[in-house]
């Protein structure tokens, strides 16, 4: 969902990422001038997924290139420095959300399936569901649909699964940049898909019956 939801950057000039690298860590203003032109769609739309007002994603934003134009010493390189940057506007979205004044959190126990005495679901999936919420919005269903259910779930479970299988981050990342450990995202991230295919379940059986 990722790649297709985001607009893809403006072409770098000749040389691409490595030179816009090597003129960054020079220090060169046009250089971090063209970082901003080229990513700031694309990370844009990062920083939306996990806020809601533009104004919020804006401010986001333009913390996380400051924090990438005066950390540019500390990339070593070893990935793409979209990669790196992606990363970045994340935590400065993360970050943004803690500053907001926090409401309380909703339970998502009622977004749980139940179970019989003989462990038995008490209402089963009328099909075989996917792994993840990106495979969910690949299989028929809307990804306006999938993104509002997303919406619906405690934010705590709502960020593990858009770090997990929004964002693509890998269980490790995702607790560094949430401060849990890695036990943590796993029971978050299959609590929150369950709760994800009890929002969505009856949409897709519905255009399953049409």
């Amino acid at each position: 969902m990722r790649t297709k939801e985001a607009r893809k950057p403006e072409p770098l000039p000749e040389g691409g990422e490595g030179d816009l690298l090597v003129r960054l860590r020079a220090g060169d203003a046009a250089a971090f001038e063209t970082l901003v032109r080229s990513y700031s769609g694309p990370m844009l739309a990062v920083a939306r997924r996990f806020l809601a007002r533009r104004e919020d994603a804006e401010d986001a934003l333009q913390d996380a290139f400051l924090s990438a134009f005066r950390g540019i010493d500390r990339f070593e390189g070893g990935s793409r420095l979209s990669t790196w940057l992606h990363r970045i506007v994340v935590n400065a979205a993360l970050m943004k959300l803690r500053t907001k004044r926090r409401k309380p959190e909703t339970s998502i126990e009622d977004l749980l399936p139940t179970f019989q005495d003989d462990g038995h679901a008490t209402d089963p999936p009328a099909a075989p569901w996917p792994e993840s919420a990106e495979e969910a919005a690949e299989r028929g269903e809307t990804r306006e649909r999938v993104r509002s259910s997303i919406d619906r779930l405690p934010e705590s479970y709502r960020n593990v699964l858009m770090l997990r299988d929004i964002e693509g981050f890998d269980t490790g990342a995702t607790a560094g940049l949430l401060g849990v450990n890695p036990n943590v995202v796993k029971i978050r991230l299959h609590r929150a898909r369950q709760a994800l295919r009890t929002l969505l379940d009856p949409h897709l059986a519905g255009a399953r019956r049409s």
